[in-house]
């Protein structure tokens, strides 16, 4: 009897109506993990051919926990969506549609309600033909309806499902408009507000025509120890409350970064031209507590509770309730867009979650929209009549909705940085502030050349969770992959954790074994985006952080030398034991990592030379 999983996956087949539980593969769970791992090695296999536009019907998306979900663990509670890319695109390729993988992780409840109902995952395949939405009880699964939910937004979705379901123990996943719509940087929203952001999940839903998934589980999973996990879990539970990081972000959450990023020059300011916002103050957790926030709310079975509830209090948007800011909504929309009214903030970030958008990249499509806007590249004919000066929150809110909507000149804005730039041409291609096509994230990397390798090594396009070196990127693909969160990882520690899994699964689980995981994990999906087309001249980031220094702040002066990135990205390679002058992983590697099944299709793509590598 496996223990810590279900041994089922629940696949759907939106074509067909098709609802089918396979046997999970113990192998790929004891290689791999669950969650980003597991969801990688079954895209492998089902995405065989390079060049799958992520729009196809064969396009697999997959809802994935891992093994702690479900049981009363701190920060057990991640899901994360893998599938293929439709936000990204290498700068060459003899595949029209190439694009990376994505890998997007989001708190709440929904991942361990998966476990709940007895699956080790979700995979949905197909497309519908009329907008449906997928209804989760213990093993009975079905489609129903949803042309009733098809064009609302995240936050009536919600409403009418809670009504519609009439049991409060449901989850519920969805998108908005800007799913609906086929917006590349869409995302999926659950648990009010708890997103899978990063690299266009919801668009791939929708292009799906599934508006929601429902579960609720009644079941638990079982632990080969059940007094070991009882004590380890007693044990864990114990050191978050004591972790010395515990209280700060209790009470303030990501959003303390606001000024503390501020303050240290690495805040995305501006369209990442500064990394010194010096209103900071005025959106920062401090500000924030004091004038908007009413109360904390935690994901499943976390005692930090960092997610916070804030309601407006006077202004044109009084009454308006919502959460944030955290640091990635705050930044993105409000320092990176000259922004720094709370409350106009606060109004921005609950649009933007409710049309289903990802907040990261859109922050980074209007920031680099008003600095063309500002240096006369575009005006507001080419905006619709929109006027888009720094920190405008009305054309900001116009902006959200054309791009939501598709609407007019919205079309082009949705699909992101890398294609405006192409579009209005100038010098705009070297502020332009993505890699892969995918938008940077929050913090600016002025400051720090390592932090920028990890925006351009990483494997779903510029991602600030991805790490500044290998060890860190090696452990937080194992920390995806295992269902945890990242931002309080250290408040339990592995060994802790490597005590639970043990006593869970029954399997001997060491930090060697954890990192050649996380090892193992990176470098699959290097190989899927290799078989893309994907290679070396992929992994740079904008010429503004080479040529621009910082020119505020207490990192005044502060620019990454071309010289200096290239070194970096040399040693990083051979480090990792990938080709210098191309960045494929070598057969060496792949071989020692028992990935040669990756290797062996690389070899017959043709795609090794015959340079020693």
């Amino acid at each position: 009897m496996a223990h810590g999983i279900t041994g089922k996956i629940l696949e759907v087949d939106l074509s067909t109506g098709s609802i089918n539980k396979l046997n999970s593969n113990i192998e790929f769970l004891k290689s791999f993990g669950g969650g980003r791992g597991l969801g990688v090695r079954l895209l492998w296999e089902r995405v065989r051919q390079p060049g799958l536009d992520p729009l196809s019907p064969d396009n697999p998306l997959m809802f994935l926990p891992g093994p702690f979900s479900g049981f009363g663990i701190p920060s057990a509670s991640r899901t994360v969506v893998v599938t293929k890319n439709p936000h990204t695109s290498p700068i060459s390729s003899p595949y029209p549609h190439a694009s990376t993988l994505t890998y997007s992780n989001m708190g709440g409840h929904f991942g361990p309600e998966i476990k709940f109902a007895g699956y080790d995952a979700i995979v949905i395949i197909g497309k519908s033909s009329q907008p449906v939405y997928l209804k989760i009880e213990d093993d009975k699964a079905e489609l129903c309806p949803a042309g009733h939910l098809w064009g609302k937004g995240t936050d009536e979705t919600d409403k009418i499902l809670r009504k519609e379901l009439d049991n409060p123990r449901f989850r519920s996943a969805y998108i908005g408009p800007a799913g609906e719509n086929g917006v590349p940087y869409a995302c999926i929203i659950n648990t009010s507000a708890r997103a899978s952001g990063r690299g266009g999940t919801g668009c791939i839903m929708g292009s799906k025509k599934l508006k929601a998934i429902c579960i609720r589980g009644t079941g638990m999973p079982s632990a080969a120890d059940p007094e070991g996990f009882r004590q380890s879990a007693r044990e864990a539970a114990y050191a978050i409350r004591q972790w010395s990081g515990y209280e700060s972000w209790r009470r303030w959450g990501t959003a303390s970064a606001i000024t503390s990023s501020s303050d240290n020059g690495t805040q995305a300011v501006s369209n990442f031209r500064e990394g010194t916002f010096p209103e900071a103050h005025k959106i920062g957790a401090v500000a924030a507590e004091q004038r908007l926030w009413v109360r904390n709310q935690g994901c499943f079975y976390c005692p930090v509770a960092c997610r916070k509830a804030g309601m407006v209090r006077s202004g044109p948007y009084k009454g308006l309730t919502h959460d944030g800011p955290e640091y990635e909504t705050g930044t993105m929309l409000g320092a990176n867009c000259g922004l720094s009214d709370l409350y106009a903030l606060m109004k921005v970030i609950s649009v933007v979650d409710d049309m289903g958008l990802d907040a990261i990249s859109t922050g980074n499509v209007i920031g680099f929209l008003m600095e063309a806007y500002d240096k006369k590249l575009i005006d507001k004919k080419f905006l619709d009549g929109i006027e888009l000066p720094w920190g405008n929150v009305e054309g900001m809110l116009e902006v959200i909705h054309k791009v939501a909507y598709q609407d007019g000149v919205g079309e082009l804005l949705s699909q992101g940085v890398k294609a405006i730039s192409e579009q209005i041409g100038g010098d705009s291609s070297r502020w332009a502030i993505h890699t892969k096509g995918n938008e940077f994230a929050a913090w600016n990397v002025h400051t720090s050349a390592p932090m920028a390798l990890g925006y351009g090594t990483a494997n779903r396009g510029a991602c600030h969770l991805n790490g500044s070196s290998i060890a860190g990127q090696n452990g937080g693909a194992a920390i995806d992959s295992l269902g945890l969160c990242l931002f309080t990882f250290g408040g339990v520690g592995l060994p802790r954790y490597l005590k639970l899994l043990k006593a869970i699964t029954g399997w001997q689980w060491s930090e060697e074994n954890v990192n050649t995981m996380g090892e193992r994990i990176f470098n699959l999906e290097r190989c899927f985006n290799v078989r893309e087309g994907f290679r070396r001249q992929d992994d740079y980031i904008p010429q503004r952080f080479h040529t621009e220094p910082l020119t505020v702040g207490s990192k005044k002066g502060a620019f990454i030398p071309h010289e200096e990135y290239d070194k970096l990205l040399d040693d990083y390679y051979r480090q990792r034991e990938w080709e210098l002058t191309t960045g494929v992983p070598t057969r060496h590697k792949l071989q020692s990592l028992r990935l040669t099944f990756a290797s062996e299709e690389l070899e017959k793509l043709g795609i090794y030379g015959t340079k020693r590598e």
